[in-house]
């Protein structure tokens, strides 16, 4: 069976994109999670350990305060509070941690550091996955047992205003709420005055336990303008006056007798310097906690705060509430809370939370009783029971107090230990699904391998020997054991797996499809070794597989990308591995360059005296030979076209070493300050209009050159709007406007540009239509992909920063240069362009300030032009904003192949090389995901760039889907 090279890929990619589907379905696990269904009750926790036949005598704690209020700042960073800046951010909040009853601490958030799964880690002391960076757009209820449930059905009474998250995970739970979106990042003003509205009516009542305010407006300025903007010190000094306000008034309402309050002042996440968050350096994992209560002893001066994990938040608050600590959490009671108890409920305290967290171990571990905190928490029961023994006898000796002290020890170091075990098993991976997506990853990869030489020929089709795998034995001898395998798997299993509650029809069309992929890699490697020598196809219609050092470079290049995957630190500064190859690349063109224009030059001065029976070129109307693609000038002459393709490679490193300093990015050196900061300054605004203005110009002159008047008038008109939009949001000035104007969100202008970019698409889908159906016009054709890759650039130059414009310049600059005096005169092939463009996305995927972190994902983007939160379009603005790179010198690849001078084969070698550049980093990525699953980096580090690489895949097949039909319609208008 023969089929085109593009549809061969196509096909390839789309399974490969399921397959990849499946396997992050079996990656991403389920938390640790205990298995039973019931939740924690009162009558459930274990009685005091007591040695003897003596009844328990203190089931039930008594709680510590009556009245809890949670103040929870988004993306408040601990050195607001706590670093030389605190003083003058928030005053109270600092004369509090220094002088006050109180306790502080650096609480520490594991990643993902999103909204959502830090609500269900402060909620519920559990540590979420990565798949709830995805269920953070839209979280379903909680079920899973928490601290609100808890607190309900203790018949506490909540009041809740501030992120609706909060009423997406806890319905039903307050007895009075006012949500506020979170992710309407441009409004940092009302979403915070919408929550303190209803503060001083809430704090005259006296009909409420529990109060959680959650501000976002510091979120959103970070996300707007980083932690560094004018507008983070008047944020903070309102959030200290609420927070003065809030204790003022809890001191007002204390009355003699009655059990103390608690007011906690935390954050749910930090910011990164670049005001995103995610990821998990330091600025974004280290949150200040302060808890402040008349229970706690008076500070004489600042201390430095210690470190403990937020997760130990839950069982603090539960135990510091009489409630009973949720079964999931795998955190510990902060100790120095509780110190001013009696020994005895101290030790009672620490009892529950051993106790506790040793049920959670014995089921999520098998041999738990071999873990080191299990057997020390047992220890520690054994001596506290000894030690309570001793107590109800009536002994009050120093002795009997010290060993209480060693007890008390014994249970902290237990906890510690047993806390640490159960934040490593940081889920069940559903190995089975995780499995079979590696397997079909893998069967695929090797089908492109040994179709190689075939879809890269002259004929560029692949001959796949389908009838004859799909009738043979072997076939449905495959079928039956992989089918009897799955039986086995899925009877067997203690967990859930996603893959055996697939609908059998699924089920069997994968092990179909596995069957079949295995029997036609069997016979095509038997047909390769079969085959005589010299009757390999070859990747020209007339030559050899001969590799030129660009060859060379591009196959090593990607291989040792791929290779350096599988290290943490190479995943953490990726982007420094794709500048040395781009700078590499840039190096070697150069020298074809040289070769090119210079070599054969002074060997064809000569050309006129030689031979007959030698091949010489046709002399120039000079008196020397020209070589053919010296005849086709597209400047003034041959010299000049001579000395601008010198130019280009040397312009193309200027450009990417002038980006490189544009935006810091990684994870080692993003703290540094780069030319972004500088440009965002309040200082240098007038520099950044002028480089504004200048990139708008230039990105107009380098697209609009094969656009019809029509488009070209709305892409004028569009880049004007993007200018003022960047103008009315306060990014840069116009000549007219005071550098203090007044800001706004430029909705406006923003859906004004938008008109302009339909109306380009629009313009080029209809010629694209024409030439597909009324006439086979190639021209009209190309002219259509141009239109449709000019609106694209004027979408990105919208969703764009206004700093990083001459990114999007630099790279039109870049794409114009190498198409005209590069990849078209020094005859570079479809594999070599593609392979090119490929490595360029990568690159200005980096150049745009992007990394493997998901801190640096912008999500203000997804507003511009939205008065309000609309999941959809927000979505797929930021995901065209974060992936524009690589999009446009995709975009670029299908306009410069499917030009009209350019033949179908080209189109089919650019998608398999693309569909071959994808599979190669997602095989070795997903065999060394589920090799490491089980580290700590795995999250920070390796999770991330996971779903990244998922994303580009799922661009990819989409591409070359676009490829396919490209090709297809042009064969069929042939004659």
């Amino acid at each position: 069976m023969r089929v085109r090279s593009s549809f061969f890929a196509s096909f390839c990619l789309v399974l490969e994109v399921l397959s990849v589907a499946l396997f992050l379905r079996g990656f991403f696990p389920v938390p640790v999670k205990s298995s039973f269904s019931s939740k924690s009750k009162l009558s459930d926790l274990p009685d005091e350990p007591f040695t003897g036949s003596s009844p328990n005598l203190s089931k039930v704690p008594d709680p510590i305060f009556k009245r809890v209020v949670i103040v929870l700042i988004d993306a408040l960073r601990e050195d607001f509070v706590f670093g030389p800046n605190g003083r003058k951010y928030m005053p109270y909040t600092r004369h509090l941690v220094e002088r006050g009853s109180t306790h502080s601490f650096v609480a520490k958030a594991r990643p993902p550091t999103v909204t959502m799964p830090r609500i269900k880690a402060l909620t519920t002391g559990s540590i979420p996955g990565f798949i709830d960076v995805v269920m953070n757009l839209n979280s379903p209820a909680l079920l899973e047992d928490n601290l609100i449930w808890q607190a309900k059905m203790a018949g506490k009474r909540m009041v809740f205003y501030g992120d609706d998250t909060w009423v997406k995970l806890f319905p039903k739970h307050f007895m009075e709420y006012d949500g506020t979106t979170s992710f309407f990042v441009s409004d940092y003003t009302e979403v915070d005055n919408n929550v303190t509205r209803h503060l001083d009516n809430t704090l005259k009542r006296d009909d409420w336990d529990i109060l959680i305010l959650h501000y976002l407006g510091l979120d959103h300025i970070g996300h707007i303008s980083g932690p560094h903007s004018s507008l983070i010190q008047p944020k903070l000094m309102e959030m200290d006056d609420i927070l003065k306000k809030i204790h003022g008034s809890l001191i007002l309402k204390e009355t003699e007798g009655a059990l103390p309050y608690l007011l906690v002042l935390c954050g749910d996440h930090g910011m990164s310097e670049t005001g995103s968050h995610g990821g998990s350096s330091a600025h974004e994992v280290n949150t200040p906690l302060v808890l402040i209560s008349p229970a706690f002893k008076r500070k004489v001066g600042m201390e430095k705060p210690p470190t403990i994990e937020q997760v130990d938040l839950t069982p603090t608050l539960a135990l510091g509430l009489g409630l009973p600590i949720s079964q999931n959490s795998v955190g510990r009671l902060i100790q120095p809370v509780v110190e001013e108890a009696s020994l005895r409920d101290q030790l009672r305290f620490l009892h529950l939370n051993g106790h506790q967290l040793s049920c959670l171990l014995k089921d999520s571990m098998p041999a738990y009783e071999k873990e080191e905190g299990y057997e020390q928490f047992r220890v520690a029961e054994k001596s506290h029971g000894n030690w309570l023994k001793l107590v109800v006898e009536g002994n009050t000796s120093e002795v009997l107090n010290n060993m209480g002290k060693k007890v008390l020890k014994q249970y902290l170091e237990a906890l510690r230990v047993m806390s640490a075990a159960l934040s490593k098993q940081m889920g069940k991976y559903d190995m089975y699904s995780m499995v079979v997506g590696v397997v079909l990853v893998f069967q695929l990869l090797l089908l492109l391998l040994l179709a190689m030489p075939e879809a890269l020929s002259g004929a560029s089709e692949v001959d796949l020997p389908v009838s004859s795998a799909l009738l043979s034995l072997p076939f449905y001898l495959l079928c039956l054991l992989l089918f009897s395998v799955h039986m086995l798997v899925c009877t067997s299993a203690e967990s859930a797996c996603y893959f055996c509650s697939l609908p059998w029809g699924l089920v069997f069309g994968a092990v179909a499809l596995s069957s079949a992929l295995l029997c036609i890699l069997v016979s095509m490697a038997a047909r390769k070794g079969a085959k005589p020598p010299g009757k390999s196809p070859s990747r020209a219609s007339g030559g050899g597989w001969s590799l030129s050092e660009l060859d060379i470079l591009l196959l090593a290049g990607t291989a040792g990308h791929t290779l350096s995957l599988s290290a943490s630190s190479f995943v953490e500064e990726e982007h420094q591995v794709w500048y040395f190859l781009l700078n590499t690349l840039c190096l070697v063109v150069f020298q074809d360059v040289c070769r090119k224009y210079f070599r054969e030059r002074s060997a064809n001065i000569g050309v006129i005296g030689c031979s007959e029976d030698k091949d010489c070129l046709p002399p120039s109307k000079e008196g020397y030979a020209v070589a053919s693609p010296l005849t086709d000038l597209g400047v003034t002459g041959a010299d000049s076209e001579r000395w601008l393709a010198l130019a280009t490679p040397l312009l193309t490193l200027a450009c990417c070493r002038l980006l490189r300093s544009l935006n810091q990015t990684g994870v080692q050196w993003v703290h540094l300050p780069d030319l972004g900061h500088w440009l965002n300054s309040s200082e240098h605004k007038t520099v950044l209009s002028l480089l504004a203005a200048m990139s708008l110009a230039l990105i107009y002159f380098l697209v609009q050159r094969r656009c019809s008047w029509v488009s070209k008038i709305a892409l004028a008109l569009g880049l004007l709007g993007v200018y003022s939009y960047r103008a009315a949001v306060g990014n840069v000035v116009l000549p007219w406007q005071h550098s203090g104007g007044n800001m706004s969100k430029g909705t406006m202008k923003a859906r004004f540009v938008y008109v302009f970019i339909l109306g380009i698409f629009f313009t080029g889908s209809k010629d694209l239509l024409r030439s597909q159906v009324i006439t086979a016009d190639a021209r009209l054709k190309s002219r259509g992909l141009w239109e449709i890759y000019s609106g694209v650039v004027l979408l990105v130059a919208l969703l764009f920063r206004a700093h990083n414009l001459p990114v999007l310049c630099c790279c039109l600059l870049v794409q114009s240069l190498m198409a005209q005096f590069i990849w078209k005169k020094l005859h570079y092939d479809a594999a070599q362009t593609t392979i090119m463009h490929y490595w360029f996305g990568q690159a200005f995927f980096y150049f745009q300030g992007n990394s493997n972190s998901i801190a640096t994902v912008d999500i203000s983007v997804g507003f511009v032009g939205l008065e309000s939160y609309v999941e959809a379009p927000a979505v797929f603005l930021t995901a065209l904003s974060t992936y524009a790179g690589p999009l446009l010198w995709a975009s670029h690849l299908i306009c410069y192949l499917s030009s009209e001078n350019r033949s179908s084969v080209a189109v089919g070698h650019g998608c398999y090389c693309l569909a071959l550049l994808r599979s190669v980093p997602a095989a070795a990525y997903v065999v060394l995901v589920t090799a490491l699953r089980y580290h700590l980096f795995i999250w920070s580090v390796f999770s991330p760039k996971l779903l990244y690489e998922s994303m580009h895949t799922l661009l990819t097949a989409a591409i070359c889907l676009f490829f396919t039909t490209m090709e297809q319609s042009r064969s069929s208008s042939r004659p």
